[in-house]
């Protein structure tokens, strides 16, 4: 019988699994939620033609929050698009203490969302399209509520545009030519 020598060893031993040539896995800088896919039917000649529609929010919670919209044959494309589109539409809000600065009305078309600041602790109280945009926001406690459509993209336009018009107390201080502490009172 041949003795076998002990093989020299370059690491951990490779398997079949681990040899294939993957791409590495990098940090994506926002994070991705979608909020709602429609599926959309055109009547044509040859009989029916199915699309779908993709609505995604995308953020870093850090206070980048952006959204888009995205149409295709099949859902991934979609989806994709829709991120793609979301990443061209960022805006920047403010933040204080993980909360809002101040009480904002958001409008778009029919949607209209409330939002309002919270005490620590209290957490994210929204629904379904504000509770994505808030949350990826990097908001951590935030009261909302919406009065006017239930549609997820007027929501989503709603709050997005009640986000952008914060003010934080320095520009508000600065429209008034005033200090931070003649503001405060």
């Amino acid at each position: 019988m041949e003795e076998r020598k002990p093989r020299e060893s370059s690491g951990p031993r490779r398997t079949r699994k681990n040899s294939r040539n993957r791409p590495r896995r990098e940090e994506k800088e926002f994070e991705e939620r979608v909020v709602t896919i429609n599926r959309i039917t055109k009547v044509v000649k040859g009989g029916r033609k199915m699309r779908f529609a993709a609505l995604v929010v995308i953020g870093d919670k850090k206070g980048r929050v952006g959204f888009g919209t995205g149409k295709a044959n099949e859902v991934p494309d979609a989806i994709r698009k829709a991120i793609e589109n979301a990443k061209r539409n960022l805006i920047t809000v403010p933040m204080v203490n993980g909360t809002i600065t101040h009480e904002i009305n958001g409008q778009f078309k029919s949607g209209n969302v409330f939002l309002k600041p919270a005490s620590a602790g209290t957490g994210v109280i929204a629904g379904g399209p504000v509770r994505a945009v808030v949350e990826l926001a990097g908001y951590t406690d935030i009261l909302s509520k919406s009065l006017g459509s239930r549609t997820p993209i007027n929501m989503v336009r709603a709050t997005v545009e009640g986000l952008s018009s914060l003010k934080t107390v320095e520009e508000v201080a600065s429209l008034r030519d005033k200090t931070v502490q003649e503001i405060y009172g």
